[in-house]
Parts: structure tokens; C-alpha cells; sequence
């Protein structure tokens, strides 16, 4: 039985470019590695030769650890120590394991920036309904319209291509990963100057997916993948501003909705620009927006390369990061957070290519991805501009929230290497009221109409 086929449409000479491909699902033999050789989610199982990754054995339970008053939890690998730190002086002997952006940011950053590597911790675990949902329809979700949308994903809702064959397979279950109940969260952005200064964007965003949405019509759902709301709180200049997003599985047949609402013009407009590279909420040009949870968004404007896997030093289990101990002051500094705070670890990573079309246009025109195999999580890209040039760097540092039994970011950064500066988004240290799960949803609170009131100051 052959594992995946591809069926190609096509016409006269003038279409012979735009043919659509059908990637079918994995057969039934194949599903039934997930739970045996393979991890519920498609990771492999077993460790690697040497040890220096082990087994996955389960993961973390809920029970791990503890919770503050604010629900930040505490940190099971406080008492671990770095192996060894990766530096600018001893690079070379770790550059198989290194991204070419880790490698550029070692000689942007020689005195300060490093990469403290400790035991590698397979943390990923999900409820069981997961696992079983996943493995039921890895044989049933297939990618359609040339891999710019998923059919037959409807009552999946997580990972649809857990034994992927594609490079944009792969992409798809970063952006399909389970993201537990409906969430509440409120969070910080700075973008530093050279210098070290910078001021907080605050945010307080909703995320509510359409299984745990009341009053949503049940035609409107199948196509949406979640709901997205974020009102800005700080500086008081963009205070009130609030973005909301219906984000589409098929965004080619459908393309992402947005809406913004201008607090001092007190007014609801589309927001078309919301999408592919058009400029990230309050990022003073920093950050594009489908860098947004290290990619988001439509994945039709690139060529995906599946490169292979490898084994990399990437950030993980970065709790440390969380810790209500730390003042933002402690991890924004000059040219990049404070290295000393994080915490990396051998992974095996998909490796990920993707190029501009040549009909279509993106201020990036090369991504290399890495994503994490067992929680399908980006950890590291690397953003090259039409000269080929190597421009931003990317790390997502990955937490796994026990509590929850669901992988997140503590912060996700991109550096600019030509300008000497980056992003942060997503620190909550300093933050009342973090992390809110499992509130209810109502399909009217996701609308236009509900925009204004939501930035009322």
C-alpha cells in the first residue's frame, strides 16, 4: 500500500504551473506506530544511541509541581546545573548541532551571548482523548489546494499529519498543535534598542477555539480554526486598541478575518493587512505579522522543503523564564535576553525549508524551520532577505505546562542582526492575572460589533 500519494491536475500549457495537489492521509499500518514505535504525537520513541536523548516515557504529569496565587507554576529543573555552555570561543566543535542563526548570533554577541546547555527532559504529554483523536485521524486529514488547506479536519482539531511527508505537513501541525481550553492571557512586548532601552506593550488577549465556542454556527466553524482577541492596555497612547482574528484553516478559500478597533478614532475597520508580512501590533517594525507564534497564517506563499531530521541544541523546558522571582529588567538587555536565564537542550527537530514562490512576494524570501518532534513547537528560525542574506533570528522558548499537559512559549524573540535589535513577546512575570483557562466562549463576543466595547479604556 503505498504511504502517501500526490495526484496532479493538469491542463493546457498556460496552467500547466498551477496544478493542486492532494497529499493523502497515512494508511492504517501506518497510524499504528503511534503509540508503539512512535510517540501518540509521531516523535520517535526510542533515545538516541549515545543517551544523550532519552526515551520518551510518558512526560510530565499534572502533578509535577506547584502554582502560585497566580498560577505560575514552579520550576521542576531549579536544582540542574548547565553540562557545558556553547560560546562564541568554542563554537566550531558544536556547529553540527547549531543553527546557522545560533552561529551568527554567537559572533554578533561574543562576549554575552551563550547558549547554557542542560540534560535533555522529554516533558510532552497530552490527555489521552488527544492521543486517540490524533491517531484516528492521521488516517483520515489530508492536505488540499497544493497544502494551503485541510480536509476532513473538522472533530480533529489537533496535529493532523503526526507522521508527516511533507515539509508543509509539518508546518501544519505546528500550526494545528493542541492548545488545551479557551485561554485568557495577559502579557508583555518589548522591542529594545540598541542600548538596552525599551518600553512595554502590554496586551491582554483571548484565545477561544470553535468546539468550546456557545451560539457558533456549525458551517461557520468547520473552516475556523480558532478565535483571537487582543486589547492593548500599555503605553497609554495605544491603550484601547483591539485586534480581533478569525483564523481560517483554508485561508486561500477563505482568508483570515481581522478587524482592529482605533481607540482615538473610536471606530471599527477590516484589517486586511493583518497577514503574511504586513507589520506585527505595536512592534515598531519588528516583527512581521506571520512571525506571530514563530509562523502563523496561510502557508501559501512559500515552496516547503522537507529537509529531514536532526539533532540540535534548541530552547526547552524554559520555566526559569516564567518564574515570578524575575523582573522583565532581568531579561531584556542589550542585543538579546539574558542568555544566563536560558535553558537548551539536544532535541531532535524537524528541518524545515521554505522559499518564496516565484509569483509571490515576502519581505522574507527564505525561512529554515526547526520544530521540536515531540511537540510539534517551531523552536528556531532563521530569516534571509531577496539577497539571500541571513537578516533575523528566531527562538521559541518552549515551557511545558504540566498543569495544563500543554507545550507554550515562556517568550518568543527575534533578532535583527543587521540593526542590533529584537523582539520579545509573550513574558507574563510581572503580570496579575497570566494565564486563565477554560472560560466559555460566546460566538458574539468574536465579533466586529463586540470590538468596541472591548477597548473601552
Amino acid at each position: 500500500m503505498m504511504n502517501s500519494t500526490r495526484i496532479l491536475q493538469t491542463g493546457v500549457l498556460a496552467l500547466s504551473l498551477m496544478s493542486a495537489a492532494v497529499l493523502a492521509a497515512v494508511s492504517a499500518d501506518e497510524a499504528a506506530q503511534l503509540g508503539s514505535t512512535l510517540t501518540p504525537l509521531g516523535a520517535q520513541m526510542a533515545g538516541n544511541a549515545d543517551g544523550t536523548i532519552p526515551a520518551w516515557t510518558g512526560g510530565q504529569s499534572p502533578t509535577t509541581g506547584s502554582a502560585d496565587a497566580r498560577g505560575i507554576l514552579s520550576n521542576p529543573f531549579a536544582a540542574e546545573k548547565p553540562q557545558f555552555v556553547i560560546t562564541a570561543q568554542n563554537a566550531e566543535q558544536y556547529r553540527d548541532k547549531l543553527s546557522d542563526g545560533q552561529l551568527a548570533m554567537l559572533k554578533r554577541y561574543p562576549e554575552t551571548y551563550r547558549i547554557p546547555v542542560y540534560p535533555t527532559h522529554r516533558t510532552m504529554a497530552h490527555p489521552q482523548a488527544v492521543y486517540d483523536t490524533t491517531k484516528t485521524c492521521a488516517t483520515t486529514v489530508t492536505a488540499i489546494d497544493g497544502g494551503n488547506g485541510l480536509q476532513n479536519y473538522l472533530g480533529c482539531r489537533a496535529y493532523a499529519f503526526p507522521i508527516p511527508k511533507s515539509g508543509v505537513e509539518v508546518v501544519w501541525n505546528h500550526i494545528t498543535r493542541y492548545r488545551g481550553q479557551n485561554v485568557r492571557r495577559q502579557i508583555v512586548q518589548a522591542a529594545p534598542q540598541a542600548n538596552g532601552a525599551y518600553t512595554l506593550v502590554k496586551f491582554e488577549d483571548e484565545v477561544a477555539f470553535p468546539q468550546n465556542v456557545d451560539g457558533l454556527d456549525a458551517e461557520k466553524a468547520g473552516n475556523v480554526l480558532l478565535f483571537f482577541k487582543q486589547r492593548v492596555t500599555a503605553p497609554s497612547r495605544l491603550a484601547g486598541n483591539v485586534l480581533l482574528v478569525h483564523e481560517t484553516i483554508d485561508q486561500v478559500k477563505e482568508p483570515r478575518l481581522a478587524w482592529v478597533y482605533n481607540a482615538g478614532q473610536r471606530r471599527v475597520r477590516r484589517a486586511p493587512q493583518v497577514a503574511y508580512d504586513g507589520p506585527g501590533t505595536a512592534s515598531d517594525g519588528m516583527r512581521t505579522t506571520d512571525n506571530f507564534d514563530m509562523y502563523s497564517g496561510a502557508p501559501d506563499r512559500y515552496d516547503w522543503k522537507l529537509i529531514g531530521k536532526k539533532e540540535m541544541y534548541i530552547p526547552y523546558n524554559s520555566l526559569r523564564l516564567t518564574q515570578p522571582d524575575l523582573k522583565y529588567d532581568d531579561i531584556l538587555k542589550a542585543g538579546h535576553i539574558n542568555q544566563d536565564l536560558t535553558r537548551y537542550e539536544l532535541h531532535r527537530v524537524w528541518e524545515v525549508e521554505a522559499t518564496v514562490k516565484t509569483d509571490e512576494r515576502h519581505i522574507y524570501a527564505k525561512r529554515k524551520l526547526y520544530v521540536d518532534e515531540d511537540s510539534w513547537q517551531i523552536a528556531l528560525v532563521d530569516h534571509y532577505d531577496g539577497r539571500g542574506a541571513l537578516w533575523r533570528v528566531a527562538e521559541g522558548h518552549h515551557y511545558f505546562n504540566y498543569s495544563e499537559q500543554l507545550a507554550g512559549f515562556a517568550t518568543e524573540v527575534l533578532y535583527d542582526l543587521l540593526g542590533g535589535r529584537y523582539i520579545s513577546i509573550g513574558l507574563f512575570n510581572e503580570e496579575r492575572q497570566p494565564l486563565q483557562f477554560g472560560f466559555r466562549a460566546s460566538g458574539a463576543d468574536f465579533t466586529p460589533a463586540a470590538l468596541r466595547s472591548s477597548g473601552v479604556r
